[in-house]
């Protein structure tokens, strides 16, 4: 079933309040691991259902990532801070 642009914009707004949010931590082959986060900013639950009955919500969401325990060797030159023009 496809979801179009005016099932979204005809979708009714569900508020919601934060029960648990996790970090999920991943391991890279460069020897950094990444935090990542999914922090859920709005939902709409639209007027479609699925094939069994159940509701449809579509949410809006910003993923966050951290680079953490980064090897040295990965890291750049710092550049020096832009100069604000006066």
């Amino acid at each position: 079933m496809a979801i179009t642009p005016e099932d979204i914009a005809e979708g009714e707004d569900v508020d919601f309040e934060e029960v648990k949010e996790y970090w999920n931590v991943y391991k890279l082959k460069d020897g950094a691991t990444l935090k990542v986060k999914l922090v859920l900013m709005g939902v709409k639950r639209l007027k479609k259902h699925n094939p069994d009955g159940s509701p449809i919500y579509v949410i809006q969401s910003q993923n966050i990532v951290r680079a953490v325990d980064v090897p040295k060797e990965l890291y750049a030159k710092p550049k020096p801070p832009a100069m604000k023009p006066v």
